[in-house]
């Protein structure tokens, strides 16, 4: 059985957790239960919505792909986040937007880059898309980092002045997103065709005009029916997770750091592991700094917006120890990216960066 049998098995054999977990919450088989059935059935299901992604931006071609893949992309991460905030677990949505950028600065580009130069010496890629992003990124991080800087430089405890603080960075983190995509999609698409037009003309042959047309209703369908489903399974393992993990001893920090973005992004996994083993390293670097600034400049601010106008007020205000996180992060991944080459070695220290932030959150008391 090859990887690819294996990567459209799995998927389908996970679905079986979708009506465990509803039995489990029907039937009254525990919380823990709940826990880990809804949690399971979150991982294949977010592999549907990136593979429907996907062949909804193969079909639409490069500028509405680019567009579906820039909303659709972390999805499930911002389904997640929105069913937290929607209980008030203000401290788990904060910290999973920490973890889902670090999870794609380092674990994501970690293993596509171990598992490239495990299959090859040394892989090539642009180092101008690594630089565009990771500029941005630097951005990114240090507005997220302002309403933390400003408390502990001042010692303002002023709610009201840090929440207002956060509304004008999350407006400019918006409008810096919404400029970054028409960097990438309109003005220099160049820069970002390459690889994505590789990738798809090895996977989709030229399909007739009325066969595309069914694949975009069929994938069309599959997204939206992900996409609820997600919803669906988040809110049975939001519903459950605050008991479960005190239970098991993990703090809402770690929680949101570590647990939940392993869940949200076993799709994003699958997905830079494979590219990478296909040598499409400017693919792979591309979706993972990708993935990191949608989460920065859209799922942050959109969160905070969306948590004013729902009774839930969600601001920027940190974790110290996550600001400083963000920043090794960012720093790690810049000084391995910008050279344009990657190795199995260069994946080992973004993977061991990653694992030893994630000891430090374990033991982090807050």
């Amino acid at each position: 059985m090859n990887l690819v049998s294996i990567r459209n098995i799995i998927p389908l054999v996970l679905l079986i957790f979708i009506p465990v977990s509803i039995a489990a919450k029907l039937l009254g088989w525990g919380d823990f239960t709940i826990f880990v059935t809804s949690a399971l059935a979150i991982v294949p299901l977010s592999i549907w919505l990136s593979t429907a992604t996907e062949k909804v931006a193969v079909v639409t071609g490069p500028s509405v792909g680019g567009l579906v893949n820039a909303i659709f992309g972390n999805a499930t991460a911002l389904i997640i986040s929105l069913a937290a905030l929607k209980r008030g677990l203000i401290d788990i949505v904060q910290a999973s937007i920490t973890g889902s950028i670090l999870s794609a600065l380092l674990l994501l580009l970690g293993l596509a880059m171990f598992a490239g130069g495990l299959r090859y010496k040394e892989q090539e890629f642009k180092p101008v898309l690594a630089r565009v992003n990771g500029s941005s990124m630097t951005l990114a991080v240090t507005a997220i980092a302002l309403p933390t800087m400003v408390i502990y430089t001042s010692n303002i405890g002023d709610a009201i002045a840090i929440h207002n603080l956060s509304l004008v960075v999350a407006t400019i983190l918006i409008i810096v997103y919404g400029l970054t995509l028409l960097f990438s999609l309109k003005t220099h698409s160049y820069l970002y065709q390459v690889g994505l037009v590789d990738e798809r003309a090895s996977e989709s042959p030229p399909e007739e005009s009325q066969e595309k047309s069914l694949s975009l209703i069929f994938w069309i369908g599959i997204l939206l029916a992900s996409t609820i489903a997600v919803a669906f399974e988040s809110e049975l393992f939001i519903d459950v997770i605050e008991p479960e993990t005190q239970r098991l001893g993990l703090t809402p920090l770690f929680t949101g750091v570590i647990l939940i973005p392993l869940i949200s992004d076993v799709a994003g996994f699958v997905t830079v592991v494979r590219l990478a083993i296909k040598n499409q390293m400017d693919l792979t670097v591309s979706t993972t700094t990708g993935d990191s600034l949608l989460i920065a400049l859209f799922v942050a601010p959109v969160l905070v917006f969306v948590g004013q106008f729902t009774g839930h007020p969600i601001d920027l205000n940190f974790n110290a120890f996550e600001v400083v996180a963000l920043a090794i992060a960012v720093t790690v991944n810049n000084l391995i990216s910008f050279g344009g080459r990657s190795n199995w070695l260069d994946g080992t220290l973004l993977l061991a960066t990653y694992v030893v932030l994630g000891v430090a959150f374990y033991y982090h008391p807050a």
